[in-house]
């Protein structure tokens, strides 16, 4: 789960932070193996098992006395529980880590660890002090470093805490400063990342044109990559984003777009949604017959998945089309339809 968070990595241009393997003490040698192991195993995406091999590697480096090592391991426990949505676990973890870190000159090690308590501290709603104690430390650290990677994944984390602050306007400044560095580096998996934050932020602005329009240079993007459900979400928010500002058929091209998405992934919800968008954007153009083709599938699928609040939804929606037409009959069979259904 990416939370649109980009997290400072040891694969992300301080490679040299991963420890050797030619330590003469045993526990610390076993320990640097089991940290390879849990950080390939993060990168996997396979938390539990990367959780089990950082724990081990800690407990060895605290019998060895490496506190660099030990900074090493907390930091990517901290990582690791915060993609595991345990945020008061990444704080525990990274708080230990900066602590251990007090007396030393590791800035690489302090900047992961700031920004795991800052991303942290957001998902928490603690938002002035993630800003405040941890995400501003994290930039200078990182502009101290001229390491620019971590300078795009300080500046979208600050956008993101602006943003959940209501603070739109400095939150797409420091969106903006990301993009023209993740360009620089030609990092496309982070311009994907960006762009699409940046898009949520002139969107919660009702700005829709310029929200289309980083939304557009996502959704090419995710379609490069082969980032399937990034592009189905970006779909979804384009076709919204037209819908409010009354372009009709263009929401319905990018609804139909995320329509044919869902079907080839499988991806049952997003198709449910994504009929029941079509037939809402269909009847504000006035083509009811159309809205109600959506509308039955939609049903089908719903009650296909047993999703008795979509299966309800989708009869309310094809009685009110009904009536528009002046089918009165058929509105009926679909009253009915409800009202059997809520015995």
């Amino acid at each position: 789960m990416k939370r649109n968070t980009i997290t400072h990595e040891f694969d992300s241009g301080s490679q040299a932070e991963i420890p050797p393997l030619q330590e003469s003490d045993d526990h610390s040698s076993e320990g640097s193996k089991l940290l390879r192991q849990g950080i390939q195993q993060q990168q996997a995406g396979e938390l539990i098992t990367a959780m089990k091999f950082l724990q081990q590697s800690l407990t060895l480096f605290q019998a060895s006395g490496d506190l660099q090592k030990q900074a090493q391991a907390l930091s990517f426990l901290g990582l690791v529980t915060y993609s595991a949505g345990d945020y008061k676990g990444a704080i525990s973890y990274s708080q230990q880590c900066l602590s251990l870190l007090n007396n030393t000159s590791d800035l690489t090690l302090q900047m992961q660890a700031l920004s795991h308590l800052g991303n942290a501290y957001r998902h928490l709603n603690d938002h002035q002090k993630a800003i405040d104690e941890f995400l501003e430390k994290c930039l200078k650290i990182t502009q101290q470093l001229q390491d620019k990677r971590s300078q795009v994944a300080a500046l979208n984390n600050l956008g993101l805490v602006y943003k959940a602050l209501g603070n739109f306007t400095q939150s797409i400044e420091y969106q903006q400063q990301s993009l023209e560095i993740v360009r620089e580096l030609k990092d496309n998996w982070g311009e994907e990342q960006v762009l699409k934050n940046l898009g949520n932020a002139w969107y919660a602005l009702n700005n829709y044109p310029k929200a289309i329009a980083y939304y557009e240079q996502c959704v090419v993007l995710s379609r490069s990559l082969k980032n399937v459900r990034s592009a189905s979400q970006v779909l979804k928010n384009l076709g919204n984003a037209c819908y409010a500002l009354g372009d009709y058929p263009k929401a319905i091209k990018y609804y139909e777009d995320r329509l044919q998405l869902a079907k080839e992934i499988q991806d049952k919800r997003s198709e449910e949604q994504s009929l029941s968008s079509l037939g809402v954007a269909c009847e504000a153009l006035g083509d009811y017959n159309k809205a109600i083709t959506y509308y039955e599938e939609r049903l089908v699928l719903a009650r296909n998945i047993k999703d008795r609040r979509s299966e309800e939804q989708a009869l309310a929606s094809l009685k009110v089309a009904c009536y528009a037409l002046g089918d009165y009959a058929k509105a009926m069979q679909y009253q009915q339809g409800t009202s059997s259904n809520n015995l």
